[in-house]
Formats: structure tokens, C-alpha cells, sequence
């Protein structure tokens, strides 16, 4: 004989309330194997408990019920392949989304970090460093950075590509803005990209560099500027604010000016 279970032991054995299971067998989604007309008592077996598992494992890849439900009550072999197929690469952007969160607050607490050690941003003075060249894509209408799109940064970018075409492409976790006389958009640098017209290539060679904040970061750049000019002899028609994430909410620039 099956092993029935009460309603309030079927929600613990699930870890989940008394108030769920009712609710899941007022839509149909799970219904108890037996309820006792007299009492309204509800029991459940052992199929049902893994219903309700199961139920808890598709929400995780942010299935809604009306989905789960579509799900459990399939017959057909080839549509549960596919629905679950779905539910795969739901699971797949939602890792995505939570890899892309965390390196933005370990970017974060480490500056805060750095800041507690006293470690100098050089905010305002030159340098020169020699980069590689480097592939980015530019936004096709963000011009300047902001909370709201800093945050879900590389979606953005994606929603750019054709659906086809974005899995061959990997995107570094960085943002900057890329200014000529004639616009500014954002850009962010591709790791992995197929050969398509739409990118823009920064050349090899060594950049005239400084540390900024949103405050200072004109004057800082006019200086930049002048000092190309004087010290380089170019005037540079391309100008890079790479964005450096100093705190959650918060960021500063780091201006790059090619000059040989």
C-alpha cells in the first residue's frame, strides 16, 4: 500500500508551505492523489512529492507556473524535449546574469578595497602605456554612461546582433566611450567576435593616459590634449573614456589618446 502524507507533511517533506500546495491544487498544477470528501483533508504520495521537486527546479531557470504547468502535463515526447530545452537556456541567461552581477561587486569591493589600503589612482597625472589592438563594438544609440545601463551592460550590446550571430560573440567586462568630432557612443571590447562590417578596430600602439572622475574629467581631457599636441606632436581625432567601476553605483575614467 503507498505511503500517503498530509498535506502539512508533504509540505515539509518539499520545504514548502501548506498554503503553496493549495494554492497548486486550486490552478491544477498538482492535485492530490486523494482528498477526503468528509474532511476536505488532502494526501499526497510519493509521485506527487517529486511533482512539486520538480516544480521547484524548473522555477529556478524562471519558468512562470502557467509554464510549468504546460510542462508537466505533456504527453508527447518531442514537445517535453523542447519545452525543457527552453528551460535549459533560460537557465543558461540566468547564469549569465548572475556571473556578470558578481564580477561587478568583487570589481567593486575590491577598489574598496584598494581604498582602505590606500592604494593612489594617480587621478590627473600622465602616463603612457603601450596597448594591443583591441575590437569593439559601438552602441548604436548610448552616448554616456549611466546607472541603468552600466548595470545590464552587455545585453544592450547583444540585443544589437542578430540572434544567430550572438553566440560567437564574448564581450570583455568593461565599457568606455568612444568619441570623435563628429559623436560619442558607448563601446564595449570584444574578446570573441565573427568578421562582421559593424566593428571598429583600435590600433596597437602606445596611449598618452589619465585618471579621472566624472567631475574633472574635461579638464583632465583638455590637458591630455594639450600635452599630445606640445609633447607628441598629434592631435588625436579618436578619444577613449574607458569607464573604471569604483564602487556599486560608482565610476571613474581612465582617457586614452593615441600617439604613436
Amino acid at each position: 500500500m503507498a505511503i500517503l502524507y498530509t498535506i502539512k507533511q508533504a509540505a515539509e517533506k518539499v520545504s514548502m508551505t501548506s498554503e503553496t500546495l493549495r494554492h497548486y491544487d486550486r490552478i491544477g498544477l498538482v492535485k492530490p492523489c486523494h482528498k477526503d470528501e468528509q474532511t476536505g483533508y488532502r494526501y499526497y504520495s510519493d509521485q506527487e512529492l517529486v511533482q512539486l521537486q520538480t516544480i521547484e527546479l524548473l522555477k529556478t531557470m524562471d519558468l512562470n507556473l502557467m509554464e510549468i504547468k504546460d510542462i508537466l502535463q505533456q504527453n508527447e515526447i518531442p514537445r517535453i524535449i523542447a519545452l525543457l530545452k527552453q528551460a535549459e537556456k533560460k537557465a543558461d541567461e540566468k547564469i549569465a546574469r548572475l556571473q556578470y552581477a558578481k564580477s561587478r561587486i568583487k570589481r567593486a569591493y575590491t577598489n574598496y578595497e584598494n581604498k582602505l589600503n590606500s592604494v593612489d589612482n594617480q587621478n590627473g597625472e600622465f602616463f603612457v602605456k603601450h596597448l594591443s589592438e583591441r575590437v569593439i563594438m559601438l552602441s548604436d544609440k548610448l552616448e554616456y554612461p549611466t546607472i541603468k545601463n552600466l548595470w545590464n551592460y552587455h545585453n544592450h550590446f547583444y540585443k544589437q546582433i542578430e540572434e544567430e550571430l550572438q553566440p560567437q560573440f564574448l564581450f570583455e567586462d568593461m565599457a568606455g566611450m568612444f568619441t570623435t568630432p563628429e559623436k560619442t557612443r558607448l563601446f564595449t571590447i570584444c574578446l570573441k567576435y565573427p568578421s562582421i562590417e559593424r566593428l571598429t578596430i583600435l590600433p596597437e600602439g602606445n596611449y598618452l593616459c589619465a585618471n579621472c572622475t566624472e567631475e574633472n574629467k574635461d579638464m583632465v581631457l583638455q590637458k591630455l590634449l594639450q600635452k599630445a599636441k606640445t609633447e607628441f606632436g598629434v592631435c588625436p581625432d579618436v578619444v577613449l573614456h574607458c569607464i573604471v567601476i569604483v564602487g556599486v553605483l560608482q565610476w571613474n575614467y581612465q582617457i586614452q589618446l593615441l600617439i604613436q
